[in-house]
C-alpha cells in the first residue's frame, strides 16, 4: 500500500506541470497605445493610454513613463494610474521648461509589463506675464490710486508686482514704484510723495522667472497748489488807535501756510504791501492786534495767508477806530485853605483816546470857572495832579473845576466851592460861611486887640461896678473855643467906633442874626442846624445837631460879671451888637444849648463874657 501511494502522488505532480506550462502558453503582456499629448505647460502635461487587450491576466498596474532619452521605462519617472483594460488618463507634473520628453504608456499583468508607442513633445516656454494698468483715481497733491490686473503670470509665479511712475513716459521699477504682495489678480497700489502740479505716467508691472513685463503707460497730473481759502474774522475791542481781528484758514490750498496775519488800510481791500501782523505760520485760525491806527477813522481790513502758490485774502471788514473824546476827570476836594491860597488837583481818568497838552485847576468867584478865567497848569497825560491856588482873596467864595485839554477839546471836573479864610490883626485865621446871601466866621473870633492895633484888656476880678468893662477871656481851648467878650467890645458907642472884627467884617446886628435864622428854617431848629455835631464837645444828647450849614456853633459857655465860667460843654452863646430896648442894661444875642434844637433869642448882662461871630459887610 506504501508504494502504491507514492507512485499516484508523482503522477499527480507531473500532471501539474504539464498543465501549468500548458495554461503559460496561452497568457501574454497586455496591448496598449500611448495617448496623444494635451495641455501641455511649462511644466506639466496630460497623456495616457489605451489598453485593448490584457493579455490573458489581469492589468494590475498601468500609467504613463517619461524620460529626456527614449524608450521611458517603469524603473524611471512614471505615474500610477489604477488597473484594468481601456483608456486611462496619466497627468505629467513637475517638468522642466522648454523641454523635449518622451512617453511611453505601460501596463502590466501577471506576465509581464508591456509599453505603448513612444510619442515625444516639449515643455512650454516661460515668458513675463500679462498684465494691465488700472485707472488712476483718487487723485490729491501728492498723491495717486492706480493698481494692475495680471491676466496671466506667463508660465512663472509672479514674485512681485505693482506699479511704477515717473514725469517721462513708460516708466520702469528702477524709477519709483509700489510693491504690492505676489501672484495673479488684480491689486491696488497707493503712489505717493508726488509733486503738486505735475504730469506723471505710471505703469503697472508684474515679474515672474522671465522677467518684468509691464501693463500700458497712462498719463495723469497731480493737483496743483492753489492759493489757500480764509476768512476774515470780525473786528473787535476797537479803541482810538488798536482793534483786534484775525482770520480763519478753510485750506492751505495743498501748500505749507509760510506767513498769515491781517492787513489794513483806509481804503478797500488792503494788501500786504500796507499795514500788516504776522500771526505765524500753519493752516491754524489765529487772532491779530492791530495797531498805531489814528483815532476816528474808517479802516478796511483783510486777513491773508501765503503759501507757493501766492498770497491770498478774506474779506473785506470795515470798522472805524474811536474818535477821539473829551477827557474824563474828576476834581480832588479843596484842602489847605488859607486867607491867599488853597490846594486841590485832578485825576484824569481817560485821556479820550488823545494826548492831555494841559491840565490843572480853573476858579473863579462864580460858577462853573473855566480856563479864561484864573487857572493853573499842571503838566500832561493822565493821572492824579495836585495843584496850588494862590493870589485869592481873604474871605471870598470860590468856585474851581479840574481841567484837562487834548485835541477834541476842553473838559471840566466836578465843581467845589469853599471860602478862603479871613485873619485878624494879629494873623489869627478863620474859616468862612456862606449861608444864603451872608457870609459868616464859621469860628469863635480869637483876637485881643481891635483892628485898628488896640489892646483889649483881661482881667480876673468882679466887673459888676465897672460902667463899661471892655474886656476879653478864654475859656477852656483857646483854639477850639475862642474867647468871650462884654457886649461893650461890640458897642460902638463904647468901644469909640472901633471894629474888632477884621476889616470888611463886622460883629452882626440883631436883625442880621434872625436873617440867618429864617433863612435856615426859623427858631425853633436853626440851632441844630448851626450846632456842630456829636458829642465831641457839646454834651449828650447834643439835640437836633446837623451843622447842615457848616457854621459849626460851639458850647464855650460864658463869663459872668463876677468872675465865674459858667455852661462850658452845654450851652452857646453869641453877642449881637444890637441893645436890648426892653432892659437897657442887656445886650443882644443868640443862645444854643445841648438838649434842643432851638437857636434862642435872648438879652444877655452886658458886662458877661460871651463869643463872637463876625459877617461879612457885603
Amino acid at each position: 500500500m506504501k508504494k502504491k501511494s507514492g507512485f499516484f502522488f508523482l503522477v499527480c505532480f507531473l500532471f501539474g506541470i504539464v498543465l501549468i506550462n500548458s495554461c503559460k502558453k496561452d497568457h501574454v503582456i497586455p496591448t496598449l497605445t500611448t495617448a496623444a499629448f494635451t495641455n501641455i505647460t511649462i511644466n506639466s502635461v496630460t497623456s495616457g493610454g489605451v489598453i485593448t487587450a490584457n493579455g490573458g491576466e489581469d492589468v494590475t498596474d498601468r500609467g504613463v513613463c517619461w524620460n529626456t532619452d527614449g524608450k521611458p521605462a517603469i524603473d524611471g519617472s512614471h505615474t500610477n494610474d489604477s488597473t484594468g483594460s481601456g483608456s486611462f488618463i496619466s497627468n505629467i507634473t513637475d517638468l522642466t521648461p522648454n523641454t523635449m520628453y518622451y512617453v511611453r504608456a505601460y501596463a502590466t499583468n501577471r506576465v509581464g509589463t508591456a509599453y505603448g508607442d513612444e510619442l515625444s513633445f516639449t515643455t512650454g516656454i516661460i515668458v513675463v506675464p500679462t498684465l494691465t494698468t488700472t485707472a488712476v483715481t483718487s487723485i490729491t497733491l501728492t498723491t495717486a490710486i492706480s493698481g494692475g490686473t495680471i491676466s496671466a503670470d506667463g508660465g512663472s509665479a509672479i514674485i512681485a508686482r505693482g506699479v511704477c511712475w515717473a514725469i517721462t513716459a513708460n516708466p520702469i521699477i528702477t524709477n519709483s514704484k509700489t510693491s504690492d504682495a505676489t501672484g495673479i489678480g488684480s491689486f491696488i497700489s497707493n503712489l505717493s510723495a508726488l509733486l503738486p502740479g505735475t504730469i506723471y505716467h505710471v505703469r503697472a508691472y508684474a515679474t515672474n522667472l522671465a522677467g518684468t513685463a509691464y501693463g500700458n503707460d497712462i498719463p495723469f497730473t497731480t493737483n496743483p497748489i492753489i492759493v489757500p481759502t480764509l476768512t476774515t474774522v470780525a473786528v473787535t475791542l476797537i479803541t482810538y488807535t488798536t482793534s483786534v481781528s484775525g482770520g480763519n484758514i478753510s485750506s492751505d490750498g495743498g501748500g505749507t501756510i509760510s506767513a498769515k496775519g491781517v492787513c489794513w488800510a483806509t481804503s478797500a481791500n488792503p494788501t500786504i504791501a500796507s499795514s500788516k501782523t504776522t500771526d505765524g505760520t500753519g493752516i491754524a485760525s489765529f487772532v491779530s492786534t492791530l495797531t498805531a491806527l489814528t483815532p476816528g477813522t474808517g479802516y478796511h481790513v483783510r486777513a491773508y495767508a501765503t503759501n507757493s502758490a501766492g498770497t491770498a485774502y478774506g474779506s473785506d471788514v470795515t470798522f472805524t477806530s474811536n474818535p477821539i473824546v473829551v477827557p474824563s476827570l474828576t476834581t480832588t476836594a479843596v484842602t489847605l485853605i488859607t486867607t491867599t491860597s488853597a490846594a486841590s488837583g485832578g485825576n484824569v481818568t481817560n485821556n479820550g483816546g488823545g494826548v492831555i497838552s494841559a491840565r490843572g485847576v480853573c476858579w473863579a468867584t462864580t460858577t462853573a470857572p473855566t480856563i479864561t478865567d484864573f487857572r493853573t497848569t499842571d503838566g500832561t497825560g493822565t493821572g492824579s495832579f495836585p495843584s496850588s491856588l494862590t493870589g485869592l482873596l481873604a474871605g471870598n467864595t470860590y468856585y474851581l473845576r479840574a481841567y484837562a485839554t487834548n485835541s477834541a477839546g476842553t473838559i471840566y471836573g466836578n465843581e467845589f466851592s469853599f471860602n478862603t479864610k479871613i485873619a485878624d490883626i494879629e494873623g489869627n485865621t478863620y474859616n468862612i460861611v456862606k449861608i444864603g446871601a451872608q457870609a459868616w466866621m464859621a469860628e469863635n473870633l480869637k483876637a485881643t486887640k481891635f483892628n485898628d492895633g488896640t489892646l483889649i484888656l483881661t482881667t480876673t476880678l468882679d466887673i459888676s461896678a465897672e460902667a463899661a468893662p471892655i474886656y476879653q477871656w478864654v475859656n477852656g481851648d483857646l483854639a477850639t473855643y475862642g474867647r468871650l467878650y462884654t457886649w461893650y467890645v461890640v458897642d460902638a458907642v463904647s468901644n469909640g467906633s472901633k471894629n474888632v472884627c477884621p476889616t470888611g467884617w463886622h460883629v452882626p446886628t440883631d436883625v442880621e442874626w434872625e436873617t440867618l435864622k429864617t433863612n435856615i428854617g426859623g427858631e425853633a431848629v436853626a440851632g441844630g442846624k448851626l450846632k456842630e455835631t456829636g458829642t465831641t464837645h457839646w454834651e449828650t444828647p447834643n439835640t437836633g445837631a446837623t451843622n447842615e450849614t457848616g457854621f459849626t456853633a460851639l458850647p464855650n459857655g460864658y463869663r459872668n460879671l463876677t468872675g465865674a465860667f459858667v455852661s462850658l460843654l452845654n450851652t452857646g452863646y453869641f453877642w449881637s451888637s444890637s441893645q436890648d430896648l426892653s432892659v437897657t442894661t442887656q445886650g443882644l444875642g443868640q443862645g444854643m444849648h445841648w438838649n434842643d434844637a432851638v437857636s434862642l433869642r435872648g438879652g444877655f448882662s452886658k458886662p458877661d463874657g460871651v463869643s463872637i461871630r463876625c459877617l461879612r459887610d457885603f
